[in-house]
């Protein structure tokens, strides 16, 4: 269960990284050859792929379950993107989705990723619409 969360955890930062998860594939085949290529044991070869490919799978999840317009909007710093998105929340919601996305039992900010990750634009327009 706790690797599970620490898992997730890091699938939410991959989703402020806007990382596409069509890459996460490849990643894992590379991975499993470049262990191929280092190790004759095919057990712990198999092993690897396994646990890689779990982790993987967990990732592409959380990613998906995580990538709001929201977070798409501060991935591309734009405040007319952020507007539009959080145009459409339902009543009362419009303030959650700018401060908090959560995954199982993981969560993240939006409005703190925006700030840590430089998207100053995005910032602006979540501080507006709050106030």
């Amino acid at each position: 269960k706790r690797m599970v969360e620490d898992i997730s955890a890091l699938g939410l930062r991959h989703v402020g990284y806007g990382i596409p998860t069509d890459l996460f594939g490849p990643f894992v085949t590379a991975c499993v050859q470049v262990v191929r290529a280092l190790a004759d044991d095919e057990l712990a070869e198999e092993a690897f792929r396994w646990s890689l490919g779990l982790i993987s799978r967990i990732l592409v999840r959380v990613i998906n379950e995580g990538s709001t317009i929201v977070m798409k909007a501060i991935n591309a710093n734009s405040g007319k993107q952020l507007r539009k998105a959080v145009g459409c929340a339902p009543r009362g919601k419009r303030a959650l989705w700018m401060l908090n996305v959560q995954v199982g039992t993981q969560s993240i900010s939006p409005f703190m990723w925006a700030i840590e990750t430089g998207s100053l634009e995005s910032a602006r327009a979540i501080i507006t619409d709050l106030l």
